[in-house]
C-alpha cells in the first residue's frame, strides 16, 4: 500500500508516519527547540516511550492520523491531526461538532525556523484535512508564548478566537473554518 499523500503545498508534502519513523521522531522530540513547546523539559520522551505513544496504531484508537512533512523527498517535520470531539484528558470537553479537526506540528530543525516552511507544513496540513468533506473546522492551541507558532498559523488562515485552558495551562485558541479557506482558495 502506498502511503504517501498526495496533497503538497509549495513543495512541502505530508506522508502517513510508520512505525518505521518512531526511531527518527524520538530524535526530534528531544531536539531543544521541540522540547520547548512539546511538553518541556520534565516530558522528555525515552525511545521506549516514543514507541508506546506515536505508534501510528496506538494513535489511530485515539483518532489521532500522524504524518511526517516532507521538504524534496527529506523529512522535515511531524504532524498530526484528531478528531477534537472527545479527543478525552481534558480536552476539548465542550466540543459537539464531529467535524472538528485539531492539529499539532513541528519542523525537526531549528535552521529552518523563521523561513516559511512551518507556514507550509500548516498550509498542506489544512488542505489535506478539508479535502474530507465531513470536516467542518480545524483547531490549534500554540502557547501565548509561542509567538512563532501564533504567526505561522496566522499566515495559515488561522483565526485567533481568545484564550482557553488546556491541561498544558492556557493556550490561543485558533482555528479556520471550511468557509474561510474556500474563501482564500478561491481569491488565489
Amino acid at each position: 500500500m502506498n502511503s504517501i499523500v498526495t496533497n503538497s503545498n509549495d513543495s512541502v508534502t505530508l506522508r502517513l508516519m510508520t512505525e518505521h519513523d518512531l526511531a527518527m521522531l524520538y530524535e526530534w522530540l528531544n531536539r531543544s527547540h521541540i522540547v520547548e513547546w512539546w511538553g518541556g523539559e520534565e516530558a522528555r520522551p525515552t525511545l521506549a516511550d516514543v514507541q508506546e505513544q506515536y505508534l501510528p496504531s496506538v494513535l489511530a484508537q485515539e483518532s489521532v492520523t500522524p504524518y511526517i512533512a516532507m521538504l524534496n523527498g527529506e523529512p522535515i517535520g511531524y504532524a498530526q491531526s484528531y478528531v477534537a470531539l472527545g479527543s478525552g484528558d481534558g480536552w476539548w470537553e465542550e466540543e459537539t461538532d464531529p467535524g472538528v479537526r485539531g492539529i499539532d506540528q513541528l519542523l525537526a530543525n531549528a535552521s529552518q525556523l523563521g523561513k516559511g516552511l512551518g507556514t507550509k507544513l500548516v498550509r498542506a496540513l489544512v488542505e489535506l484535512l478539508f479535502n474530507d468533506p465531513e470536516v467542518t473546522k480545524i483547531q490549534t492551541d500554540p502557547s501565548p508564548s509561542n509567538l512563532r507558532a501564533i504567526r505561522c498559523y496566522e499566515k495559515a488562515g488561522f483565526e485567533r478566537q481568545g484564550t482557553v485552558t488546556t491541561p498544558d495551562g492556557p493556550a490561543v485558541y485558533m482555528v479556520q473554518t471550511r468557509q474561510a479557506f474556500e474563501r482564500t482558495r478561491s481569491d488565489a
